[in-house]
């Protein structure tokens, strides 16, 4: 004869009929249940047993929740993107004021798959930020505040005197390849988190560049190289960057888009603006953004702007600066007040 098991609606074939004995007062028992001289025994450490397992599942359960507590804090924490050692600067990280609640991003600039002389190299990048900026100074800061985090962003507009570009590299399969190993051993240097993506000049058509950067984002990802990923868009240079979140957007983070650049000067048309992109770009990761001494709204104006968009039930996730290098003259008046501004928001 054979036991059957409905669990779950299925019709399952257990086992064999268990053979059966009698116990000392007649009566039928499994022989499995026959007491033994060591069956107190076996019961107390079973006992001990389940015990044991209750803690260890309860421990698992911690150190889950811990994780995600720090997930939690970084990746729906207020944030800050600061570009820095771009201009020649002698600038250094220890002048810039992080605020401990605030998730903070130094974006390097640049590293550039070019020579010194502007030429192309086929996806083998080098670093050519401020020298003032080396891989003792980003292990430090992170160090002294563990809210930190370095992004590398590539290209730029210029290397000196050099218009640079996006060129479609006739092996595209070659470019990333070359891209991934360069990039990686520069981020394992430097002790970066990220990479961030400023490509600013692009051919009219057939452009590689969406599926070469998505496809590069992708795989140092995927090889646990960063844990960070932000795009530069602006102006008139939006259509490859909107073509490549189309493609990629779930592996893009952050966009770092240049509001400076569409030469708003007031709240309410900045307001606009940041209508406009939050059409183009997933709003959740859309920054608004301010040049120190530079393009687009200035001083005061930039703050009203900010009150303007949460006026309007807009959530003012984080500001990007650009950059710390003119900060660095006025004391870095900005980054302090837009980190205040994040910390004393009423939307979260």
């Amino acid at each position: 004869m054979k036991n059957t098991d409905y669990r779950d609606g299925l019709h399952l074939v257990v086992a064999s009929r268990i053979p059966q004995v009698l116990a000392g007062d007649g009566t039928e028992q499994h022989e499995e249940e026959v007491e033994s001289p060591d069956s107190s025994t076996a019961v107390i450490d079973g006992e001990r047993r389940r015990r044991r397992m209750i803690k260890l599942h309860f421990f698992v359960l911690l150190v889950g929740l811990i994780f995600a507590l720090i997930f939690l804090r970084f990746s729906d924490g207020k944030v800050m993107m600061e570009y820095i050692g771009a201009t020649g600067v002698p600038v250094t990280f220890d002048d810039v004021p992080i605020e401990k609640d605030i998730d903070f991003h130094f974006i390097l600039g640049f590293a550039i798959d070019a020579d010194e002389s502007g030429n192309a190299q086929n996806g083998i990048f080098s670093p050519y930020w401020a020298s003032t900026l080396t891989p003792d100074s980003v292990a430090d800061i992170k160090a002294q505040h563990p809210n930190v985090r370095a992004l590398a962003s590539l290209s730029g507009w210029s290397l000196g005197e050099k218009i640079l570009r996006w060129y479609d590299p006739k092996d595209p399969e070659l470019w990333i390849s070359n891209a991934f190993t360069s990039l990686q051993s520069l981020i394992v240097t430097y002790n970066l988190d990220g990479i961030d993506i400023d490509y600013e000049n692009f051919p009219k058509r057939n452009s590689t560049f969406p599926y070469c950067i998505g496809e590069l984002i992708s795989l140092l990802k995927n090889q646990s190289v960063i844990s960070v990923a932000t795009i530069a868009p602006f102006n008139s240079r939006a259509v490859p960057y909107i073509q490549l979140c189309d493609g990629y957007g779930d592996l893009i983070d952050y966009v770092n888009y240049q509001f400076y650049t569409d030469k708003v000067s007031t709240p309410k048309r900045y307001l606009e603006a940041f209508k406009l992109r939050a059409k183009q770009f997933d709003q959740e990761k859309l920054l608004p953004s301010y040049e120190v001494d530079g393009r687009g709204i200035q001083g005061e104006a930039f703050f009203d702007a900010l009150k303007l968009l949460e006026k309007n039930g807009i959530d003012v996730k984080g500001v990007m600066i650009f950059s710390a290098d003119a900060s660095s003259a006025n004391g870095y008046y900005y980054e302090r007040k837009s980190q205040a501004f994040l910390l004393n928001s009423t939307r979260i």
